[in-house]
């Protein structure tokens, strides 16, 4: 039997997070001393927290380790006993005290044991947690009686001596002499009579490895044509690449910046969608071309931030507030701001506004012709432009706005580069969004995806289909979440893998704050302020440790493996698009994908019905 290791051994020196010194000195004392019913789990991704290890044995129990390479003699520590609550951990370096509170190992390993046992494992018995989960703290680099007499106040106000053994707190001579009993003196033990399957499966799920983080040490897989786009440009150094959902369209972008940083170019990368960013960003770093520079070396900003970046820069600022000062901000966005920009640029004789060799945009539909024309302005003559699109999915309204003449005039000539070949979607959902844009959506914008030709159905996909009414849609909004990570089924689903989309902010609200409730955490957009709101988007990622949630909008060009969906009553042609928007996000995955649909819209109760789980919940 070999070990279970989570990420795998061979890619622990991959991690984005890189392992120190003392940490791979622990890795490597559990890997050699510890039977193989125990699985490692580095670095998980535990609601927000993030341990060094965490130990599972399905017969025996849970172990959490904080692994400290802390020198002792470089800062001077202290633990003071003297004030309310918790022994606060004090350093000193250079004569002056600082709070050190929040790295006390202490503190980190007992919030770790208190959150297994109530929140990532709610059906251990009760008080059972203290024999179960053991919480250790481990300095490879200090000596075992200088640790323990540093921190005995704090393991007194934490621990009662008589369960010493569910919170070692070692240095480097047990580590030395790979002393695993002093360790971890439970890792004796063969049995427990607490620990369960289910248990066991509980805290998997909150372990194992997330897709995002899986997915971004692998280099980008792309076919013979997508490869082509990629490397090559027009002769005018103009193209439109058009395709259906998960077609590759977002990645070939991605891919074209990191292929042009690495020619020495200047890349300016535009979209709509503010949280679209962190996206292309996290696919751009796999190219191998862009050498691992294209977070900082190319810009990333969405269209109306770079235009009010211009004004603020170049001295318009004043100009920038009186366009906002109107009774339409929708006009101010569309017409005023490009208008302003475009005299910024017209009127810069100093040359002072950066060029580029190449202006890429995203999600082309979502954009007006006139923004693409002001970001022609800033395109080197001879330069590159490219634009990618989908009217399918044309949330906006505004993909009618490019007709063939403002085609031309915008500098294309020729017919769109097609991407029709859908690699994303797993082969049953690539069936159900085809109907239901063949159903819903206008013909003439419709781009339909294609099979792709591999055998895609061998693939584990659960779809869900649950109509409720809006009165209670929170509600079965956040028992579907829970519902994914407790359904029968041989595939597991990291819990940061999962993601949650509805259509207001006030809807998402209500179960982000349910989740809460639970102990569950999210990252979530959906702040009223929206300024907050906007914050959001920007830190808004799917290497986060929580569960993703965000609007249908803002999760445009996103892909995630696990799906709730929320959408009301009121699905009007912009609504359906929305709605096809969202359900194309599911990403096919060799470990299964799942979606869920809540719906609370009359007219799409028959094309739910054929789903392969339909149920209809009103209470």
């Amino acid at each position: 039997m070999s070990r279970f290791v989570s990420p795998p051994k061979s890619e622990l020196a991959k991690l984005r997070q890189s392992l120190t010194p003392g940490e791979w000195r622990v890795f490597e004392v559990f890997d050699q001393c510890l039977s193989d019913d125990w699985e490692i789990y580095v670095q998980p991704y535990l609601n927000g927290l993030r341990p060094d290890f965490v130990l599972l044995n399905p017969k025996v129990g849970i172990a959490v380790f904080e692994v400290k390479d802390w020198d002792l003699d470089a800062v001077r520590y202290r633990v003071d006993p003297s004030h309310k609550g918790a022994p606060k951990l004090i350093g000193n370096k250079n004569g002056r005290d600082f709070l050190k509170q929040n790295d006390n190992p202490i503190e980190q390993v007992y919030l770790y044991k208190q959150e297994i046992m109530n929140i990532y494992c709610p059906r251990l018995e009760k008080n059972a947690g203290f024999a179960v989960v053991t919480s250790g703290v481990i300095f490879p680099f200090a000596d075992d009686v200088r640790v323990q007499t540093l921190f005995s106040s704090s393991l007194a106000y934490r621990n009662n001596p008589l369960y010493a053994k569910y919170f070692p707190v070692v240095g480097r001579d047990a580590l030395t002499n790979g002393d695993i009993t002093r360790i971890f003196p439970e890792s004796r033990r063969q049995y427990s009579k607490f620990m369960s399957d289910d248990l066991v499966r509980d805290m998997r799920n909150w372990l194992i490895e997330p897709d995002a983080p899986q997915t971004q040490r692998q280099p980008i897989q792309i076919d013979a044509r997508q490869r082509a786009l990629v490397t090559s440009r027009t002769v005018s150094g103009y193209r439109r690449i058009r395709g259906a959902a998960g077609s590759g369209k977002s990645l070939i972008l991605a891919a074209r910046a990191a292929q042009l940083l690495g020619e020495g170019k200047k890349v300016l990368v535009i979209t709509y969608n503010i949280t679209l960013l962190h996206y292309l960003m996290d696919i751009a770093v796999r190219w191998p071309q862009g050498n691992g520079n294209t977070r900082k070396n190319v810009t990333w900003l969405n269209f109306h931030y770079w235009c009010k970046r211009i004004c603020l820069l170049y001295g318009y600022e004043e100009q920038y507030k009186e366009i906002w000062k109107g009774d339409s901000a929708e006009h101010a966005l569309n017409t005023l701001l490009p208008s302003l920009v475009s005299s910024i640029i017209d009127n810069d004789i100093d040359n002072t506004i950066p060029l580029y060799d190449a202006v890429l945009v995203d999600e082309g539909q979502d954009l007006l012709p006139n923004w693409w024309a002001v970001l022609r302005k800033v395109c080197k003559p001879g330069g590159e432009m490219l634009l990618v699109a989908d009217a399918t999915q044309d949330i906006y309204e505004t993909a009618k706005s490019w007709t063939d003449d403002a085609m031309r005039g915008a500098g294309f000539s020729g017919n769109w580069t097609e991407l029709d070949i859908c690699y994303r979607l797993p082969q049953l959902l690539l069936n159900k969004a085809s109907e239901f844009a063949s159903r819903y959506l206008p013909r003439e914008t419709a781009n339909l995806p294609k099979n792709n030709q591999v055998s895609l159905d061998l693939e584990f996909c659960d779809l869900r289909w649950v109509h409720t009414n809006e009165q209670c849609a929170d509600s079965v909004c956040t028992d579907e979440l829970l519902r994914l990570h407790t359904m029968n089924s041989s595939n597991l689903l990291a819990i940061a893998d999962t993601t949650f989309l509805c259509d207001t902010k006030s809807m998402g609200y209500e179960v982000v704050a349910k989740l809460g409730q639970k102990g569950i955490r999210c990252v979530h957009t959906y702040d009223p302020d929206k300024q907050e709101s906007r914050r959001q988007k920007i830190g808004f990622y799917m290497g986060d440790a929580r569960i993703k949630a965000t609007t249908l909008h803002s999760f445009k060009g996103w892909e995630s493996r696990a799906l709730v969906i929320y959408v009301k009553s009121n699905m009007d042609v912009k609504n359906l698009a929305l709605l096809y928007t969202g359900i194309t996000r599911l990403k096919r995955h060799v470990e299964g994908s799942r979606l869920t649909v809540v719906s609370s819209a009359i007219q799409l109760m028959d094309y739910g019905r054929e789903w392969p789980s339909f149920e209809e919940i009103y209470t």
